[in-house]
């Protein structure tokens, strides 16, 4: 998903805490190793498998570099999620000595100065969230020439890869979809009124997602209401609520809701309360506010694992390059069921009440590093 970090992180990780964090991740701290709800994952985005005379993964070669991540926007915990998910990564590779990021803050050029900036600083390799989509590419491709080692991932900013960039890492927002059209036929029994929520208008993933569900909803009599292909949140949890309130008003019957921000949906809830409405069936991406609202309340609820660790598949390409490292086997990281409250698989509701709201449980950080995350 492409959401929205705290704009004041800069170059943080210095070389004491590239070492703790190394010890940390040797002896088995993420959970990834301790945790029930993480998913299954494969040694490209696991970013465990290690060379069989060093600690240090096969992705992390000699070559010492500075590594940064230019982010399109940075101010929710989805992102802060996932730029603790990246550092987390990055301090496994004793050879990147400096970490740097950036905040577009939602600004394309703002985004495109940043990664400027970054190239002209002399940073040897760079992951960016692109979200400003293909206005981003020319700046993209001017880093990758200027020798930086330069991975977009989750937004397709076009272009291809050794020409515009090193490589893309995608997953196929289309499957997610898939997955929500699939367990709403399921869950309204084949008829029924969808509300559909997506993030700014005309993004790739929002895009994809709502094909994926329209080719499983193609033929029964569940209809989808609201603007097409989606009604722009923006992913922000006060957008999302001003949408909600604005969908009731008009809408008499809302039958199921999705949304690609389960976190800004959550947020939402009073909004329902107000309007003396109940809350419908909901498809979305995992999130732990959402899950225990789920816990209290009792609507159904399917989610997709967030994927705020798909920047540590990211981070071992661009490393992997910069360094000599081995790169992972795929630049394609998969989607997957994560929660069914109808079926308790592959997980049931999960709802840590010791952690904060904003956690998102699918995240490959330890309880303990999702809660500093989001300090």
């Amino acid at each position: 998903m492409n959401r929205k970090l705290d704009p004041k992180r800069g170059t943080v990780l210095m070389a004491v805490a590239l070492v703790l964090a190394l010890a940390f991740a040797a002896c088995g701290g993420s959970s990834s190793d301790s945790s029930s709800s993480e998913p299954e994952t494969s040694s490209s985005d696991s970013g465990e498998n290690t060379t069989a005379s060093s600690s240090a993964p096969s992705w992390c070669g000699e070559d010492e570099i500075t590594l940064a991540l230019a982010d399109g926007f940075g101010d929710n915990n989805w992102r802060k999620i996932t730029t603790a998910e990246a550092e987390n990564e990055a301090a496994k590779c004793p050879s990147v000595t400096e970490f740097k990021y950036t905040d577009g803050q939602g600004d394309t050029q703002k985004a495109i100065s940043d990664i400027e900036g970054l190239a002209a600083q002399g940073v040897d390799a760079a992951v960016v969230f692109p979200d400003a989509g293909k206005s981003m590419l020319p700046a993209i491709t001017n880093m990758y020439k200027s020798g930086v080692v330069t991975v977009p991932y989750r937004v397709f900013p076009g272009g291809e890869e050794g020409v515009n960039y090193d490589n893309y890492v995608t997953t196929d927002f289309k499957q997610a979809g898939i997955l929500w059209g699939e367990w709403l036929v399921k869950a309204l029994k084949g008829k029924g009124k969808v509300l559909r929520l997506g993030g700014p208008a005309g993004n790739t993933q929002s895009v994809e997602e709502y094909e994926g569900m329209a080719e499983v909803l193609e033929g029964t009599e569940i209809e989808t209401i609201g603007e097409e292909p989606f009604a722009a949140t923006d992913w922000d949890p006060a957008k999302t609520q001003q949408v909600i309130t604005a969908a009731l008003a008009k809408n008499p019957e809302i039958d199921a809701i999705t949304t690609d921000f389960g976190a800004a949906l959550a947020s939402a809830f009073p909004a329902f309360e107000q309007a003396g409405r109940e809350i419908p069936p909901i498809a979305t991406e995992d999130s732990n506010e959402l899950s225990c609202d789920q816990k209290k309340i009792g609507f159904p609820l399917y989610t997709v694992d967030s994927q705020n660790w798909m920047v540590r598949t990211a981070i071992q390409f661009a490393v992997a390059k910069a360094t000599g490292g081995e790169p992972p086997a795929s630049t394609e990281v998969p989607q997957k069921p994560f929660e069914d409250s109808i079926t308790g698989k592959p997980h049931p509701v999960e709802c840590n009440e010791k952690i904060s709201g904003e956690a998102i449980l699918s995240s490959h950080l330890s309880e303990e590093e999702l809660a500093a995350s989001l300090k």
